[in-house]
Formats: C-alpha cells, sequence, structure tokens
C-alpha cells in the first residue's frame, strides 16, 4: 500500500501542476483581452478628443484688414440695385480699423466735434468688416445724409428706399437701434456677435 501511494504521488503532483499552468495561461489569456479592449478604448477617446483652449479660440487669429467678401458683394449689388431705382448712394466708410473707431469715439468726449458713435474700438461692427455707412448724391454731386429727400421724385424718402432694398439684400439697419440709432449704418453680423467676434471668430467667407 506504501508502494502505491509513493508511485502515484508523483503523478497526482503532475496533473495538479498542469492543471495549475493552465490556468495560469487561461488568466493571462484573458488579462491580455481586458487590456487590448482597454487599450482600444483609450485610443478611441483620444482620437476623439478635442484639445481644450480658452473660450475655443483660435490661437493665431488673422487680423481682419478689409470687408468680408460677402459683405462687399452685397455693397456692390446695394450701389447698383439703388441706382435702377434712380437713387446714387455713396459707401462713406466700410472697414474701420480700431484706432480709427478709438479716433471717432473720442469726438465729443476728448476731442472736438458732436458724439458719433457710442463704442470705442473692437467693439464695432466696423473693425471686423461686417458694416458699411453711406450717404446720398444728389444729381448735382453733393453728399447728404438727409432722410427726407427725394430725389427720384416718387413720392418717397429715398434714405428709406436704400434702408429697405438693404435690409432685401440681407443688410441689418442701424436705424432699428433703439439706444442709439445709426442711420447711415448698414451690417451683416452672420449671427456672430461682438464677444465672439473679439475672440478670434470670423464669419466664413463662403
Amino acid at each position: 500500500m506504501l508502494e502505491r501511494n509513493q508511485v502515484s504521488h508523483p503523478t497526482l503532483q503532475a496533473q495538479l501542476s498542469l492543471a495549475a499552468r493552465s490556468k495560469r495561461k487561461r488568466n493571462r489569456i484573458l488579462l491580455f483581452i481586458i487590456l487590448a479592449l482597454t487599450a482600444a478604448l483609450l485610443w478611441k477617446v483620444i482620437l476623439s478628443f478635442d484639445p481644450y483652449l480658452p473660450n475655443n479660440d483660435p490661437i493665431e487669429a488673422p487680423p481682419v484688414t478689409a470687408l468680408h467678401p460677402i459683405v462687399f458683394i452685397k455693397q456692390t449689388e446695394l450701389i447698383a440695385e439703388t441706382s435702377k431705382a434712380g437713387i446714387t448712394i455713396l459707401v462713406t466708410d466700410g472697414f474701420r480699423s480700431s484706432e480709427e473707431q478709438n479716433a471717432i469715439y473720442a469726438k465729443g468726449r476728448t476731442t472736438e466735434g458732436k458724439v458719433v458713435t457710442q463704442v470705442q474700438g473692437g467693439h464695432s461692427y466696423h473693425n471686423y468688416g461686417l458694416a458699411v455707412d453711406f450717404a446720398l448724391r444728389t444729381k448735382k454731386g453733393e453728399v447728404i445724409w438727409d432722410m427726407e429727400y427725394d430725389g427720384n421724385k416718387n413720392g418717397r424718402s429715398d434714405w428709406m428706399e436704400v434702408v429697405e432694398i438693404a435690409k432685401r439684400l440681407g443688410f441689418s439697419w442701424g436705424g432699428d437701434w433703439k439706444n442709439f440709432p445709426d442711420y447711415p449704418h448698414l451690417q451683416m453680423d452672420f449671427g456672430y456677435s461682438i464677444n465672439k467676434l473679439r475672440k478670434g471668430h470670423y464669419p466664413p467667407v463662403e
């Protein structure tokens, strides 16, 4: 009996050892699968990750130095459409730098003249090429801001005819502002607030 136990004991040990190795192998395979799935998930998250930028601003926003292309096209259409109505307009102002805006803001405050704007540099749609100002030109070549003038003799104010055409082309009119109406002012903001523009965002050019 003692001999049989001594013979079977090494065999039992071998079986137990084999079972242990099989279990360890299964555990390693399972661990490998878990790690592979975790790595794949992390990689997917990394690829879809949008790096954080303060206020989501561009790092280097290109400076605006001219009218937005769409505003320029609509300005040209406005001149053509008003001409067909027998009205000649003059675009007196388009893109305006922040320095120019500050100089205008100073009028009636720290320099001579009357107050013509309530906003400083960087706070006007002119500073982003999204606004134009206009005046009327009479048949004698005079430049006027007379909102009652009826140069085409159709019984309607030329000024308001221009505003009507401008609105049809997509402009909004500063004369509709409640706090500080700006009657020569036309703008296309494309839904962009001044705050958004100041952070470097700019309407698409197409």
